[in-house]
């Protein structure tokens, strides 16, 4: 299947209560192709990736039917995509999680250190900021500290180098599933290759420090630290190698910073399309927090900003489809799905869906989730913001507390809308982001 080679800008008429002229209604740009084949086949049918038969599933009810006759052991990746991404994650999982709470301090110092960065580029008469790539790199300054006991300087140079790499493999026409597709591409293989070797000796002298300083008794309870102390897999008694270890790392520094990030930047784009929005959450932050320091117990109190953070995900997922692979034969109704084959659903489509959402699927409008935790969706299989089933995201309590303290700092600093200059082009480099950043205009309250 052929892909796309750009992306195109998403400009419509000025909708109503928004103070911009961008549209939300994003499938048909950031998966055209299964935007039109829906049209044709439906929502659930096969296509092809080169060899690879994939099985699409953009409905609800089929995809719960499919999901009830397997254990979480029977899904898998699709091994043609493991392929396809060994330079950027290797065969890593994320396996545990951090401790929620003690990471809050150094997410409030990141960001704060962030948000004074801005006042100084506003002072100096100029407002306007690309916040997307500020945010990615302050969370990736977050994950490397909390989660590895990085440094700023190696945690910057992971994040760069992930940044590059990403753009490597995902910006330009990719042969997934094409015999020798390596060959077709040399030279985006090799400097995909290039990188990801980087990669690997940061995170390997990493990985071999830490465990030097164990050896001389030198304990630290990040993530790394779990790693190295848990590390025997299966109940056989098996320690999981450098190189294993090495691939735990990039998955969970790569997926535990940019997942986040994402939601705080689309958050940024609706709040200053919605600047009654930015005073709703205003407000709250000044009656949940007021003077008091940003900490983890105060965060659930703001449930408006849980709704906007909802709203966003719907609006914006950034896991924008979920793959998966049939370990064995699975029976939906009177149809068999055999074991092998690649499953896409395509989350955006279902996110997007007006059947499931109504007709003002396409508006931001965060009140949907007050007194449902779907939504209103008409489906509860029809919002996925992290993935489903025995494989759903870990991290998610992470994210939600680091996009709350994100949020509440950013709020309490700034008002900010839409640069002019700014163009909106969400597309698929495996997240969905916003190709040309995001320029927004702040003010300091």
């Amino acid at each position: 299947m052929k892909k796309k080679t750009g992306t195109k800008s998403v400009i419509s008429t000025t909708p109503e209560g928004s103070s911009s002229n961008v549209t939300h209604d994003i499938h048909s740009t950031v998966f055209p192709y299964f935007s039109s084949w829906q049209k044709s086949h439906g929502k659930v049918f096969v296509y092809w990736l080169g060899t690879e038969p994939f099985l699409y599933v953009a409905d609800p009810d089929f995809l719960k039917k499919m999901s009830g006759q397997v254990l979480a052991k029977c899904w898998g990746k699709p091994s043609v995509f493991k392929r396809d991404r060994d330079p950027m994650f290797g065969n890593g999982l994320i396996m545990v999680e951090g401790d929620d709470w003690a990471m809050a301090g150094l997410m409030v110092d990141s960001t704060t250190k962030m948000l004074d960065k801005w006042a100084t580029h506003i002072n100096s008469g100029n407002p306007e900021i690309d916040v997307e790539r500020e945010i990615t790199a302050t969370a990736g300054e977050v994950i490397a500290k909390t989660s590895f006991g990085i440094s700023y300087d190696n945690g910057r140079l992971v994040f760069e180098k992930l940044r590059s790499l990403q753009m490597t493999l995902f910006k330009t026409n990719r042969f997934v599933g094409v015999p020798f597709s390596k060959l077709l591409c040399p030279g985006k293989t090799l400097e995909a290759r290039r990188i990801g070797k980087e990669i690997d000796q940061i995170f390997l002298s990493i990985v071999n420090a830490r465990k030097e300083s164990i050896n001389q008794g030198q304990l630290q309870t990040d993530l790394l630290g779990l790693l190295l102390k848990e590390s025997q897999v299966g109940g056989k008694g098996r320690t999981l190698s450098s190189r294993e270890l090495v691939d735990e790392c990039k998955t969970f520094f790569f997926g535990g910073h940019e997942t986040t990030a994402l939601a705080i930047t689309w958050t940024m784009l609706l709040l200053a399309e919605h600047q009654d929005w930015q005073n709703v959450l205003r407000e709250e932050v000044r009656e949940v927090i007021g003077d008091k320091e940003v900490d983890a117990t105060l965060l659930g109190g703001l449930k408006k900003m849980g709704w906007v953070m909802n709203e966003v995900i719907r609006l914006y997922p950034s896991a924008p489809n979920v793959q998966r692979q049939a370990r064995g034969d699975i029976q939906v109704g009177d149809q068999t799905i055999p074991k092998g084959t690649n499953m896409w659903i395509d989350v955006v489509a279902m996110h997007h869906d007006p059947a499931l959402w109504g007709d003002d699927v396409n508006e931001f409008k965060p009140q949907r989730f007050k007194d449902d935790i779907h939504g209103g969706c008409k489906h509860k299989m029809g919002y996925l913001p992290f993935g489903f089933g025995g494989r759903m995201c870990v991290g998610r309590n992470l994210s939600f507390m680091e996009y709350k303290i994100f949020l509440t700092l950013i709020l309490s600093r700034f008002s900010f809308k839409l640069s002019p200059n700014y163009s909106h082009c969400p597309a698929i480099m495996l997240s969905l982001r916003p190709t040309q950043g995001l320029s927004l205009i702040l003010q300091p309250l």
